[in-house]
């Protein structure tokens, strides 16, 4: 499946409606982006539903489409894989399936990931007919998470990461596997107004345990991670500035080892598509 170099997250249905969702993945194809990705806020992804990746994949054409991160624990192997087969063959072939292990905050059954994501990656491998590999990724961070996407899957989908992890992933993954992280993306030249919406968005993520791990393994500290986020904290895990510092930064994870960043644009306006930010960025990001 061809990711292309840049993408969009996210197309999540619960910002605009379903008729707007449609259009906007219409004209991210036009503007040439190469995939458009279906997520949410942690705790309310919508994007195991693949009756949305359905709607978005007939408005388009060319465009992937990425389902992620459906939680392991919402849908099961048998229903996930029987969803998958259910679309139409040329649908599918857009299609990318991303997997997560959420987040004990929000999953009360919630119980040793590795080994449940690899039981349900077993589930999806003896399905009639399975999931193939090759239609699913995996959010994954840690070293276990990141070598097990690496052998049962396409490879792996980091979230909130700065170019240092992109890097070390890469030498965890080898040559092969697609890495294909998300990039926090702030259009405001202004440094403390782009930290403050920063941090607004960072804060449902400090509280979550696997992020702040992922964080403090990734050489932050815990003051990095206190008082809403340091400077050198907001800084590295997202983009903000110009255009063309933005492409900057996706250039660093580029030369790291990223195959393809989905972009993911915050502006001040919540629960709506950024839909002027996609067309004011095509220019620098899809050359990127």
């Amino acid at each position: 499946m061809g990711l292309g170099t840049i993408g969009i997250w996210s197309l999540a249905f619960t910002h605009g409606d379903r008729a707007e969702a449609r259009d906007a993945a219409a004209e991210l194809e036009e503007l040439g982006y190469g995939a458009v990705w279906l997520g949410g806020s942690p705790g309310g992804n919508p994007s195991g539903d693949l009756v949305t990746a359905a709607e978005v994949l007939a408005a388009t054409g060319r465009i992937a489409v990425t389902a992620a991160c459906v939680s392991i624990w919402e849908k099961s192997p048998n229903r996930l894989a029987a969803a998958y087969h259910a679309l139409p063959p040329q649908q599918r072939n857009r299609l990318l399936i991303g997997l997560g292990v959420s987040h004990a905050d929000f999953v009360g059954h919630y119980h040793d990931p590795y080994h449940a994501l690899r039981s349900y990656l077993d589930g999806l491998d003896t399905a009639a007919p399975p999931l193939p590999s090759t239609a699913r990724i995996i959010g994954a961070h840690g070293p276990q998470m990141t070598r097990l996407a690496a052998a049962r899957s396409t490879g792996v989908h980091p979230y909130l990461v700065d170019p240092a992890h992109t890097a070390w992933a890469r030498s965890m993954l080898g040559e092969g596997p697609v890495l294909a992280l998300e990039q926090t993306v702030i259009p405001r030249t202004s440094a403390e107004a782009a930290r403050a919406r920063a941090r607004t968005m960072l804060a449902p993520y400090l509280k979550l345990r696997n992020y702040r791990s992922a964080w403090l393994r990734g050489g932050f500290t815990a003051e990095d991670l206190a008082l809403g986020g340091s400077d050198r904290l907001i800084d590295a895990l997202f983009a903000w500035g110009s255009p063309d510092k933005i492409a900057a930064r996706l250039t660093e994870h580029r030369q790291a080892g990223a195959d393809h960043v989905a972009v993911q644009v915050v502006t001040d306006t919540l629960g709506t598509f950024a839909r002027q930010a996609w067309r004011d960025l095509a220019p620098e990001l899809v050359t990127a």
